[in-house]
């Protein structure tokens, strides 16, 4: 197999529209309140092709939604820094070499939807 060829050998990992409902927000009336999130997860894994059927050789879907869950029961003010967490997270899980985290907040802007999308990679 040439070089270009096996460059493109990826194997990715996804979690989409995962619905949150997180303490966050900035702002006074924002504190103590849950609001929905929209999360997007996708991890690419070290690995060019999956391997086998064993789940050694990929990441459990549960495990990022539960990463997801966990962050949304703690206070953050900006969803960036949701983001960031939830990324760090991710990268945390053996095999990810990086991750790509899309977190969308609905009701941050009336008649839009407002978010922010992140890539990130071990180093």
């Amino acid at each position: 197999m040439t070089e270009s060829a096996s460059s493109l050998l990826v194997s990715r990992v996804f979690l989409r529209a995962l619905q949150l409902d997180a303490f966050i927000g900035y702002y006074a009336h924002e504190k103590g309140v849950r609001q929905p999130l929209v999360a997007d997860v996708e991890l690419t894994l070290d690995g060019e092709r999956f391997g086998g059927d064993d789940i050694q050789g990929t990441v459990d879907y549960g495990k990022i939604a539960e990463a997801a869950h966990a962050l949304a029961d703690e206070h953050v003010d900006l969803i960036e820094t949701f983001a960031e967490r939830l990324a760090q997270k991710c990268l945390a899980f053996a095999l990810v070499s990086s991750v790509k985290v899309r977190i969308e907040k609905p009701r941050a802007v009336p008649g839009a939807m407002a978010g922010v999308e992140i890539v990130r990679g071990r180093g």
